[in-house]
């Protein structure tokens, strides 16, 4: 292979990686909300209102279906809050309350977490109760006779007015025929709920009964629509991911919508950074489903699941354990949760992808580098080193050849002077030439492959790790995950204007990346082809732009990933004595 064939190769692998990140896995997301814009009119035209609660025929032996909370109109958060009563949670990580009418979990704030790197920006608030704008709130219960059971209206009593993790609090309700249903809530330190729901029989006849517990969402909240990215209906079931779309739901693709039966796993709702999951207790079977309906002009979404019919007998109780999950998709707390409660695969409710047993431990590294340096920038400067260190004795074996290759070519230039145009001698005397000197011309080519799995896994692990979100480097850099705030087209600030085109946001990084990346590429051997070396003078400034609204970390990692690669192609140039 020539050296022109080799840096046409390395061309190519570069622009596929790149140009293949931002314009097939970071596809534009106007066009996506638009597509599920144009679903959701379509169905609003062919279905009217319907029920989005799970129904008693998807579990053996219940008769009837679950209540919803009767809505018709939409008011303020604060409003439906106030309007009934309610119960505090107060912890490290949430507040919010609980609603006694219905028992449901419907107001939760993150306390950890802000909309923006401003501390003084709004909370993320997670949970809304139904009747609010986007409502979002997970429900627990009973399926049994019709009036038997507490249903959306049904007012619980509780033992105390606060929970917390050092306080549970237990709720009650006489259904006045012989039922007393108890609901005792727990949470951890952490975004762990866990309801015990227990029932008395009283009566002189036995009552079946099936429990059930479920997360509603209402309205398609607005999701990046990336493809390296899930976002929206998920979960595990007999030990494997399953993930659905939003508009596939809306769809009523038949795949998304049948239920699921297993044993141990979990379900919920995810965004990029914050899920809402149920887990119900691991040794028992369950079955679990999706679903889509239109109440109005409003998508709501469902996640429930149905255990199978239970019989009470008269004079007897029974009592069943499930869990929700409600908070930040921090990695280790997932890791924990797996580990210490046995939730089958609650990892992978991050969407670390098909590299996961690469992506994953690339982030334990920057995590446990970030817990010794204090910085999250530092991290990934330290993991570069060691990779390089890595990967060091095949990059000195390119660059060995590389080396070899710039210093043959006087000779090259005068093979192609005596051959002109004949490319099949010319091709013929320069496999000649670089077999006398022991030159593989195509190992060139090897750093740029080993850096693309590592550089498509770093990306994913800024991406979608919530650790890495507004994770400070230093100087104007408050957000590794985000691209480079500043742009060269207003001075870096200096001028009040910020340009409209995000062509133009091309930030210090950026240029720092296209400057070592032309370093780089002067200490290569120069294609002898007046065509391919333009090409290769433009590959600076066209990775520049693209590579401008990446996220910060990836070019900082790209750039000193090149600082290393040039000082170590220098010192082997100064060593072979080839002029660098």
């Amino acid at each position: 292979m020539s050296d022109q064939q080799n840096v046409v190769l390395a061309i190519v692998l570069s622009i596929i990686v790149l140009l293949g990140f931002q314009f097939l896995y970071v596809a534009p997301q106007q066009e996506y909300l638009e597509q599920q814009q144009a679903v959701q009119e379509q169905l609003a035209e062919e279905q009217g209102d319907g029920p989005t609660t799970p129904s008693a025929s998807d579990a053996p032996g219940a008769v009837t279906s679950i209540a919803e909370p009767a809505v018709d109109i939409v008011i303020s958060r604060a409003a439906v809050i106030a309007a009934a009563p309610r119960i505090d949670v107060v912890s490290p990580l949430l507040k919010g309350s609980i609603s006694l009418a219905g028992g449901r979990i419907d107001d939760i704030t993150l306390t950890a977490y802000h909309d923006t790197i401003d501390p003084e920006s709004p909370l993320i608030t997670l949970l809304s109760p139904p009747g609010s704008e986007n409502a979002y709130y997970a429900d627990f219960g009973w399926l049994g006779p019709q009036g038997s059971t507490p249903d959306s209206n049904t007012i619980w009593t509780a033992d105390r007015d606060r929970l917390t993790p050092e306080t549970p609090v237990t709720l009650s309700w006489n259904n006045g025929n012989g039922l007393l249903f108890t609901r005792r809530l727990e949470l951890d330190e952490q975004y762990m709920f866990t309801v015990t729901q227990h029932v008395v029989n009283h009566s002189a006849e036995a009552v079946e009964l099936v429990p059930y517990s479920l997360i509603s969402r209402t309205g398609t909240p607005t999701i990046l629509g990336y493809y390296i990215l899930h976002e929206g209906p998920l979960g595990v079931f007999d030990g494997t991911l399953k993930e659905i779309d939003y508009s596939d739901l809306q769809e009523g693709d038949e795949d998304s919508t049948k239920p699921i039966q297993t044993t141990g796993g979990w379900l919920g709702i995810t965004d990029k950074y914050w899920l809402v999951a149920l887990v119900p207790d691991q040794s028992q079977p369950f079955v679990g489903r999706f679903s889509h309906n239109l109440r109005g002009d409003s998508d709501k979404y469902q996640v429930d699941s149905l255990r199978g019919a239970t019989t009470v007998p008269a004079g007897g109780s029974i009592e069943i354990t499930d869990r929700v999950f409600v908070g930040a998709k921090v990695v280790r707390m997932l890791d924990g949760y797996r580990d210490d409660l046995g939730v089958v695969n609650f990892d992978l409710s991050v969407d670390f992808g098909w590299l996961y047993f690469l992506t994953k431990p690339i982030f334990f590294a920057i995590d446990y580098f970030n817990d010794w340096l204090g910085n999250f920038g530092l991290a990934i400067l330290l993991l570069t080193v060691l990779i390089k260190a890595a990967f060091f004795p095949l990059a000195n074996k390119s660059y060995k050849a590389m080396s070899k290759m710039k210093k043959l070519q006087p000779q090259m230039a005068e093979l192609k002077e005596k051959h002109g145009d004949d490319k099949a001698a010319m091709q013929k005397d320069l496999m000649a030439l670089y077999k006398e000197e022991k030159i593989n011309p195509a190992s060139g080519c090897l750093p740029i492959v080993v850096q693309i799995p590592v550089f498509f896994a770093l990306y994913k692990v800024l991406f979608v790790t919530i650790e890495m979100r507004h994770a400070p480097f230093f100087g104007w850099v408050q957000d590794l995950s985000a691209p480079d705030p500043t742009t060269v087209f207003n001075l870096f600030g200096l001028i009040p204007w910020t340009p409209t085109y995000e062509f133009l946001l091309i930030g210090v990084w950026p240029l720092i990346m296209g400057g070592t990346m032309w370093l780089q590429q002067r200490l290569n051997p120069q294609p002898t082809d007046p065509t391919q070396a333009k090409i290769m003078m433009m590959l600076p400034i066209v990775f520049t732009f693209i590579l401008a609204r990446f996220p910060a970390g990836l070019v900082i990692y790209w750039c000193w990933n090149n600082v290393l690669s040039i000082a170590q192609q220098y010192v082997i140039m100064r060593k072979m004595g080839v002029p660098a």
